[in-house]
């Protein structure tokens, strides 16, 4: 039975870019995957990082001050403890992982809760470069590439780009006929598909006495060229 893996489609916008210069996450989007095919599970949250939002953030995802004014913070339960339970110790897939990772485990540390390490990160633009040496690996280039349409993508958004990203990593592992085969996605080097069971009978013949002198009437009539005299 082919392995059961739970992964999670991850991205952040952020006030700025540096969270170590204290730049916050105003929202985060995830998307669930079961084998590498999203199972329709989401998770967003707008967050109020408790600082304004930059010019350039507002450019990029159209989210203001004034709509993050009423949002809970990080560390309120519906934010923290919502996003924790719903990611749970599945495997985290983002575009560009070290950013993510970075806002993320400081938003985790500032609330005293444990990062999540690297080992549990997936990162696409890596898995990008090495399939496709010296070409473009934006999230934007490889849904082109793959024909994975951005009609709906006006600004950026963590959720929406999740989803995006869920898209384009299925096509970086090989495309959905991949993550549908029937072979085990972890059985490691030298996996050999167990033999088919047998019957220990064959099952009794479903055609009929008269049915049977029917067909070779039939055949009969079709003269000594007929294909079913010519088989074995």
């Amino acid at each position: 039975m082919t392995e059961r893996v739970r992964e999670i489609a991850f991205d952040t916008e952020t006030t700025g870019l540096n969270p170590n210069e204290g730049d916050r996450i105003i929202e985060i989007g995830a998307v669930e995957m079961i084998n590498h095919i999203p199972t329709g599970k989401t998770f967003r949250r707008l967050i109020n990082p408790g600082m304004a939002v930059s010019e350039a953030t507002i450019r990029i995802t159209g989210i203001t001050d004034d709509h993050l004014r009423d949002k809970p913070p990080f560390e309120h339960p519906d934010i923290i403890d919502a996003f924790l339970e719903f990611t749970g110790d599945a495997i985290i897939v983002a575009h560009n992982a070290s950013f993510d990772r970075g806002f993320l485990n400081m938003e985790l540390q500032r609330c005293g809760r444990d990062i999540i390490p690297e080992d549990r990160w997936v990162d696409t633009v890596q898995m990008a470069r090495k399939r496709y040496p010296g070409a473009p690996a934006s999230l934007d280039a490889l849904c082109k590439r793959f024909d994975i349409s951005l009609e709906s993508r006006t600004f950026h958004g963590a959720l929406l780009d999740s989803q995006l990203l869920a898209s384009v990593y299925l096509e970086l592992l090989g495309g959905r006929a991949r993550a549908f085969s029937f072979e085990p996605t972890l059985g490691g080097e030298g996996y050999q598909r167990p033999a088919a069971r047998q019957r220990p009978a064959p099952l009794a013949s479903l055609v009929t006495d008269a049915e049977r002198a029917a067909h070779a009437e039939l055949v009969e009539k079709l003269g000594a060229d007929a294909l079913w005299k010519t088989l074995p």
